[in-house]
């Protein structure tokens, strides 16, 4: 079981590029039924010499609207495809996003997140499977070349 601690919003970088109205507000009903403090802890990474959310957005976000400076972790067990966390987060830099706060202008309907967020990583993650797989071909060949 991963240990929870608290750490400032301001220092976990986003990797995301927006917010779902929808999503936001079934978890304002949430907290509004039962406090912001049952929500669950973020998952967070160290990826290089950043601090990354892996999930939670949408709850670090609603924590920072409710003038929170820290929010509840825990650090992310789960094997990930650093990969595609790199190239999201460079998003996020590239688009000036560093801290939950800079998502603020960046709440979209739902619908339109399903296109500018959900297929953009469904995109990304099928370029990146095509590349791995052209590499374990090319692999493949060298090594029947060679035998």
């Amino acid at each position: 079981m991963a240990r929870i601690f608290k750490i400032a919003l301001s220092k976990i970088q986003p990797s995301q590029l927006y917010i779902s109205e929808k999503k936001l507000a079934s978890i304002k009903e949430k907290i509004t039924k039962n406090g912001i403090d049952e929500l669950e802890p973020i998952p967070i990474k160290k990826l290089g010499e950043d601090i990354i959310y892996t999930d939670g957005h949408t709850r670090a976000f609603l924590a920072y609207q409710n003038g929170d400076k820290e929010i509840a972790v825990e650090w992310d067990e789960d094997d990930l495809d650093w990969e595609m966390y790199e190239i999201c987060v460079q998003w996020c830099k590239d688009e000036a996003i560093y801290t939950i706060a800079d998502l603020q202008k960046r709440i979209v309907p739902h619908k339109k997140y399903e296109v500018v967020w959900y297929k953009r990583c469904d995109t990304l993650h099928a370029e990146i499977d095509l590349k791995r797989a052209q590499k374990k071909q090319k692999r493949i060949k060298t090594t029947k070349k060679n035998l």
